[in-house]
């Protein structure tokens, strides 16, 4: 069952996955333009130093040659694809290279995004050689290169956050519709519950003479609707900051007293309820006993068979409360203590009763178990210590 977010859920939930987005964008953006901004300046020490290797060893060969009355071997710097070389005179005459452009000889190092011009006068007139200028054409591509490789990896980068985003959204808004779907449920056993005793009750009261019949349905409606009051009145409207009233109680009285309310109700399933009582006294809130044991007691009539049997048995300091039911699936055993989970389809109830259950035996330190077979029955085992 799938139910729609509400408007202002929806609008919350977007102005999030759209803040998260945008803050994730705004931050790898920041950092995209810091990277390249680095490693731009890297390509460009790396080049420049690249640069002052050529220039060095073409200006050592110079010296070399001119001292040593050899022949420079100047084409093996003029047939390079990655840069052009010239040489000049100290009149800035150009002697030979394949560079030729208006160079200003007054900076020794000259950039721009397209290339690296870099000047040398490390030759000292050697061969007539005064100036060295080299030009580096291939920074340019190296840039591209790296901006490619940056957009790139910033694109499936962003891509991966958003998909990660959503996915994480996906799951906050998981347990939000899960719960929905609970509430909704709960709203509508709720209503069905309330409706079928003040049905009765209505039924009952039309003629103006009532009959024993008539009288008796109308007290078990009133006693229902008084259940599912209190048990919500526990759940959602008690003050948890009150003081208990606590009281030295004889158990086996309250759970008789109760079996004997419940007659009607499992009368009318013919079921065969026996119990065995044994003497028991536990200090608890008699209203909070009651509400325990009438939630197991309940549950044992609501979901047994027609003529089926109910087992009551306090001995040992120990409450078994026995029933020949549908039963309770092994999957669905460690739920059955959610607040309006309920591990069957049938009609009946709202998945509070065994909420109520485990809320008391934690207040006051009461071990329950449950075993269960479907189709089998179930039963319940509480452990005063």
């Amino acid at each position: 069952m799938v139910i729609d977010l509400t408007r202002s859920e929806k609008t919350t939930f977007f102005r999030f996955l759209f803040l998260y987005l945008a803050s994730s964008l705004i931050l790898m953006l920041f950092v995209a333009f810091f990277y390249y901004q680095n490693e731009k300046t890297l390509y460009i020490d790396l080049v420049k130093s690249n640069m002052q290797n050529i220039i060095s060893k073409a200006s050592n060969e110079v010296i070399v040659s001119h001292m040593m009355q050899q022949k420079f071997d100047k084409e093996k710097y003029l047939n390079s694809n990655e840069y052009k070389i010239s040489f000049y005179d100290k009149n800035q005459n150009f002697l030979f290279g394949n560079l030729k452009e208006n160079i200003d000889f007054s900076s020794k190092f000259i950039f721009n995004d397209n290339y690296l011009i870099l000047i040398d006068t490390s030759t000292v007139g050697h061969l007539g050689i005064e100036y060295i200028v080299l030009k580096d054409s291939s920074l340019m591509k190296k840039i591209e290169e790296l901006k490619f490789s940056i957009i790139t990896i910033f694109v499936f980068s962003y891509l991966f956050i958003s998909i990660v985003g959503i996915y994480l959204a996906k799951l906050f808004l998981k347990p939000i519709k899960e719960e929905r779907i609970k509430l909704n449920n709960f709203i509508k056993d709720t209503t069905h519950e309330l409706n079928t005793p003040i049905s009765a009750i209505i039924m009952s009261t039309q003629n103006e003479n009532l009959n024993a019949k008539q009288i008796e349905r109308i007290r078990l409606s009133a006693n229902r609707i008084s259940e599912i009051y209190k048990d919500l009145t526990f759940i959602f409207l008690e003050n948890k900051q009150k003081i208990i009233h606590l009281e030295e109680l004889d158990l086996s009285i309250i759970i008789k007293e109760q079996i004997d309310s419940f007659e009607p109700l499992y009368l009318k399933k013919k079921l065969e309820v026996i119990y065995k009582l044994e003497p028991t006294v536990f200090e608890i809130n008699k209203d909070d006993f009651i509400r325990l044991f009438n939630n197991l007691f309940s549950n044992a009539i609501k979901y047994n068979k027609m003529n089926g049997k109910i087992e009551i048995v306090l001995e040992n300091r120990v409450l078994s409360v026995k029933d020949t039911g549908i039963g309770i699936n092994k999957e669905k055993l460690k739920d059955i203590y959610k607040r309006y989970y309920r591990a069957t389809n049938q009609s009946g109830g709202f998945g509070l009763g065994l909420n109520i259950v485990n809320m008391i035996c934690k207040t006051y330190n009461i071990k329950v178990e449950v075993n269960s077979l479907e189709n089998k029955g179930t039963i319940f085992n509480l452990e005063f210590k």
